[in-house]
């Protein structure tokens, strides 16, 4: 969860550093940290909490080194305090180490250190290993045997004690033009400059510098010089490996003039809706074409002989595949089963034949779904015949750790989100599900050709009408928030296909406002939750024209006469929903089944503005990061 940035070049390292840093610290921002090596030592300056305090620290210092390695933390072992902050020295001050992950044997290893007289500073799991590489360190000077860098020979011998999932940067003044990156479960890529090398646990902390970049896979170390980089696995023997470009543009981790990261990326939906229509619907199909209407460019493989599909996720993916799971049973016709990845992982179900595992992951490198795909294909793997496995990733990152699991991959195309409560990722991550529900129904003839003409054109209306709503609410959602800045706790209810985007709506509101919210499918708030209403707990109900639509308003109805007020979020010009809610939070006309795109938008708007009213940190509430690599 935490985010490593390093640099070796030409320029001085730390503005370098902490720019890198500003694009992860959507990984964690407990605290932060840099290490150079200059004039033969390792100079280290770390804060707590936010990367700002960081900056104010190294305002005013001179420093013109140009090799460095940086640290945004997300606390797991030890508190969110200064002494706990990366980067992690030895007792010497000579080897300074940055990790996102964790070691699990750190205990042991911690102990037997300090048996040997080795001095520790921190509570972290993190500082075993630059006194571990010390070690290493000092018995490879004495060596005779040729390495093709003492310290990488350290640090190799170093991870080979350490247990867990972890991607370390390290530097030391010994070797002050080396940077040893190493990658063990956790996401990290080498970035190719003109004369200079990054190191990162994520594309945008290095894009604005240079779109050529190798991610390592496990079990690889990588040496950075001034000269350029080679890679190493924990064997010791060089890999050959081509760096790839990337293309993501640099402006789009900027705020464009926005207040913050979440409400431009909100705004941002509508052309992420056009994004995934232009990559995957046929733009010129109808009920008359012989062409299919969608294109995933997946595998035959993995529609033949399909009976059910299962999804794994954690959560905004989560709500993302329980509308999934709606749209492929009632459009193609297939049983489908949503688990938690972390429960998954524990308690997997019993084997069936034929079946199609989905991971949903935003950034591709969620701990618990990546643990979770691999258990499958493994155990798959190991029962083979109609066993065998078919795994399909959805992501927005396809050059992530997901793509060395899954053989196959629907890119979401929504672009790099800074804000860490997920709002156009989701969207896209819909839009997935719709076209593969509609590649489904098509291939197994479970609808008819009119019926998915008629979905493909909704589809289509859908970015116009997201802009329409974002024109027409913004203003008085931002006056509705000033009605809850003290409100303590919060209900969302829907029905259908609207049950996950009320979720949703409650999960966005815990994540950035801090108000206590939970969903519930609105049927069920007289059997149990109904006891928690009364004046002080506002219910937002998702009420759109439908085969659900009169149940909502009769269970919104329950809610009104234990004295909520009543939020609905209907269709414009509903009368009947008018006199209903004591507030309505209008979408435009739309099928049933595509609501969930729409319906889904006036919830993160609301939740915003309150978190915003409030004074919170919109994009970085506390205790979150955006991914979470750590099980």
């Amino acid at each position: 969860m935490c985010g490593i940035v390093g640099y070796i070049g030409t320029q001085a390292a730390s503005e370098i550093l902490l720019s890198g840093l500003e694009k992860l610290e959507y990984r964690g921002y407990d605290s932060a940290g840099i290490a150079t090596v200059w004039e033969g030592e390792v100079h280290c300056v770390r804060a707590k909490g936010k990367l700002d305090n960081l900056r104010d620290k190294l305002a005013g210092m001179e420093n013109p080194a140009s090799v460095g390695i940086g640290h945004t933390r997300w606390a797991t072992h030890g508190k969110p305090e200064e002494y706990n902050a990366h980067p992690h020295m030895d007792t010497a001050m000579r080897v300074a180490v940055v990790q996102n992950g964790i070691v699990e044997n750190y205990r042991e290893l911690r102990e037997e250190l300090k048996q040997r007289g080795h001095k520790f500073r921190s509570d972290t799991d993190t500082e075993v290993i630059p006194h571990l590489i010390a070690e290493f360190l000092a018995k490879t000077q004495l060596s005779d045997v040729y390495h093709p860098s003492p310290l990488l020979e350290a640090v190799r011998q170093a991870v080979s004690k350490l247990q867990g999932a972890f991607a370390l940067a390290v530097v030391s003044a010994d070797y002050p033009d080396e940077i040893v990156a190493v990658r063990q479960q956790a996401p990290l890529v080498v970035g190719f400059g003109q004369g200079e090398f990054f190191c990162a646990s994520d594309t945008p902390a290095i894009v604005s510098h240079t779109r050529a970049v190798l991610p390592l896979d496990n079990g690889e170390m990588a040496l950075l010089t001034h000269l350029g980089v080679e890679i190493y696995n924990f064997a010791g023997k060089r890999l050959k490996k081509t760096p790839k470009l990337l293309s993501l543009n640099p402006i789009l981790v900027e705020k464009q003039g926005f207040r913050h990261f979440m409400v431009k990326e909100i705004y941002e939906q509508p052309a992420v809706v056009r994004a995934c229509l232009e990559a995957y619907i046929n733009p010129n199909w109808n009920a008359a074409t012989k062409e299919p209407p969608v294109n995933l460019k997946l595998a035959p493989s993995l529609y033949e002989n399909l009976e059910q599909i299962e999804i794994v996720a954690c959560g905004t993916s989560w709500h993302a595949g329980l509308v999934g799971k709606y749209l492929l049973e009632q459009l193609a016709e297939i049983p489908t089963s949503v688990q938690y990845a972390s429960e998954f992982r524990y308690a997997p179900p019993p084997l069936t034949a034929h079946t199609l595992t989905i991971g949903i992951t935003q950034s591709g490198e969620t701990a618990d779904t990546l643990a979770a795909l691999a258990m499958e294909k493994q155990r798959r793997l190991e029962k083979g015949g109609k066993f065998e496995p078919k795994l399909l990733g959805i992501t927005n990152r396809p050059e992530s750790s997901l793509a060395g699991i899954v053989p196959d991959l629907i890119d979401t195309h929504a672009g790099i989100e800074i804000g860490v409560a997920a709002t156009k990722s989701f969207v896209a991550q819909l839009m997935a599900f719709y076209c593969l529900a509609l590649d489904l129904a098509y291939r197994r003839q479970t609808l008819s050709l009119s019926r998915i003409e008629e979905i493909i054109t909704g589809l289509h209306l859908l970015p116009a009408q997201i802009e329409m709503l974002l024109g027409n609410q913004e203003k008085s959602l931002e006056e509705l928030a000033h009605d809850f800045v003290e409100t303590q706790d919060f209900i969302f209810v829907g029905r259908g296909i609207n049950f996950p985007i009320a979720l949703e709506g409650a999960l966005k509101l815990k994540e950035i406002s801090y108000i206590h919210a939970e969903g519930y499918p609105a049927g069920e708030m007289k059997h149990g939750p109904i006891a928690l209403l009364d004046a002080k707990v506002p219910v937002v109900a998702i009420a759109v024209s439908g085969t659900v639509y009169e149940k909502v308003l009769s269970n919104a109805q329950e809610a009104k006469a234990r004295d909520s007020r009543l939020i609905g979020v209907t269709q414009i010009n509903d009368g009947e929903a008018g006199e209903v809610f004591n507030d309505l939070l209008p979408i435009p006309p739309v099928d049933e089944l595509l609501s969930p795109i729409l319906t889904v938008i006036p919830l993160q708007l609301l939740a915003y503005h309150i978190a915003a009213r409030r004074g919170l940190d919109v994009d970085q509430p506390r205790n979150l990061a955006k991914s979470v690599t750590v099980e």
